[in-house]
């Protein structure tokens, strides 16, 4: 019988093989189903292949570069420090093929069926997957849809060799001399801070008041700061209207805030004004799965759509498009099907930028307290007074951590400075569980540690510090 003539039955069907597919398909493998999980390219999406995971590699190359030829004040001084871009792509990839490779084991030792194929929705009970020469139909009794998101590509900007998105950013095969970067959120961002510790020329032109939006003006001024001392031009309130490349370069136009045109020349122009869910082309409408006109997909507390026994998940739903939401997300919609009784609860979910320093945020931020009249205290304690963070040399930055009033319930917490994505866990953990300021202050913290700084706020926020006045 050739494959294709004949409908294969399963439980649970995920499409889409990112952090929140691949989860969601080994956890419901867990639960007792039987899962195919459909991906169209590699298990592992754009977060391990093309997003988070390479650029955090890349990011990380870049750290390694500039401190090497910035470390003289600690006693280091090395001569002639050269950079190999090639070997920098080599490190790069060797982490995405391990971390690929490690999900696609686990995927195995779970039981899930990995199916590289696209993926169409002929009704709620059935999917076609169409391979190079062949289609299969499979029948379940679930769906969990995860096909995540792709750059947005705006007008004037066509894609090209020279216009690029991350994904080209993150592949280049040279050092660029110059850089352009088309919006200030955190990809252009990570990625501008990234290139200018290799050396290239970078300007960031970003269309609203100030670059990363999502954070706090006093952590975006840090941001800013360090970026200007590495040569980057950042400018605000540009509007990008065209890009045209040329021989050796591309050259784009753009409006300041007073409607007068500039052109830059540059090597390539990185294109970073946010993501498109992937929910065309796919079936879903014609179920009847109920989205907005930009695709996004209305779903309840657990994952799920219009369509009882269709989930959703990830970029293709309301909220941050970031790895870990879907991942949650795909627990979530698992266990859900199984009849257990989870839902989402977004509150102790933090957001993290790598930049120099690097940021992070959780739950309430001093200004959304405000705005909602909350009775409220803050606590801040600065890197600065920190020992460890004397000792690295890497000093900008404070913890503040929001609490009520009344009964100091830990409601929110911001992080600027080095280690910011790692020490956001304990303050998430804090509103996730409904932690209290005297929890965080009477919880002993390893000393010397950047992990020390939370304690210390929190001490501030109670009326007592000890390293701060």
């Amino acid at each position: 019988m050739v494959v294709g003539d004949f409908a294969i039955e399963v439980d649970t069907v995920v499409v889409g093989g990112g952090p929140g597919g691949y989860v969601a398909a080994i956890r419901a493998a867990q639960l007792g189903q039987k899962v195919v999980l459909v991906e169209r390219d590699k298990v592992g999406g754009v977060c391990l292949n093309v997003g988070c995971i390479p650029s955090k590699a890349l990011i990380s190359s870049s750290h390694r570069f500039q401190e090497a030829q910035d470390s003289e004040d600690m006693g280091v001084t090395v001569e002639n420090v050269k950079l190999d871009f090639t070997k920098v792509q080599s490190f790069k990839e060797s982490v995405v093929q391990k971390l690929v490779g490690g999900v696609e084991s686990l995927l195995k030792g779970n039981k899930v069926e990995v199916v590289q194929g696209e993926a169409y929705f002929s009704s709620n009970n059935s999917i076609k997957v169409a391979q190079e020469n062949s289609a299969q139909t499979y029948e379940f009794k679930n769906a969990i849809v995860a096909t995540g998101s792709r750059p947005i590509e705006i007008p004037g900007f066509k894609f090209g060799k020279r216009i690029i998105d991350s994904t080209g950013a993150l592949n280049l095969e040279e050092k660029p001399e110059k850089l352009v970067v088309i919006g200030g959120g955190y990809i252009g961002t990570e990625l501008g801070t990234a290139y200018a510790n290799f050396g290239t020329e970078v300007t960031i032109l970003e269309g609203t008041k100030d670059i990363l939006g999502g954070f706090e003006k006093n952590m975006t001024q840090l941001v800013k700061r360090n970026l200007k001392k590495k040569g980057v031009e950042v400018v605000t309130q540009a509007m990008a209207k065209s890009a045209e490349e040329t021989e050796n370069g591309v050259s784009i136009t753009y409006e300041d805030k007073n409607g007068e045109a500039h052109t830059i020349e540059a090597d390539y122009v990185l294109v970073t004004v946010g993501r498109r869910p992937n929910t065309d082309e796919i079936g879903l409408e014609q179920i009847g799965v109920k989205m907005t006109d930009r695709g996004i997909i209305e779903v309840d507390k657990q994952s799920r759509t219009s369509v009882d026994n269709i989930y959703a998940i990830g970029d293709i739903v309301p909220g941050l498009q970031l790895a870990h939401k879907a991942s949650y997300e795909g627990k979530v919609a698992a266990e859900a099907i199984a009849g257990e009784k989870s839902e989402v609860d977004y509150i102790g979910m933090p957001a993290v930028c790598f930049t120099e320093p690097e940021l992070a945020s959780v739950g309430y931020n001093e200004t959304q307290a405000k705005e909602e009249g909350l009775d409220y205290v803050t606590g801040r304690f600065p890197f600065a007074a920190n020992g460890r963070a004397l000792g690295l040399n890497k000093t900008d930055g404070f913890v503040k951590i929001v609490a009520r009033k009344e009964d100091g319930l830990v409601i929110g917490a911001q992080i600027a400075g080095n280690g910011a994505s790692d020490i956001i866990s304990e303050l998430s953990l804090a509103v996730e569980t409904g932690m209290t300021l005297e929890d965080i202050a009477l919880t002993i913290h390893a000393h010397p540690t950047l992990g020390e700084i939370p304690m210390e706020a929190a001490e501030a926020a109670l009326g007592r510090p000890i390293h701060s006045m």
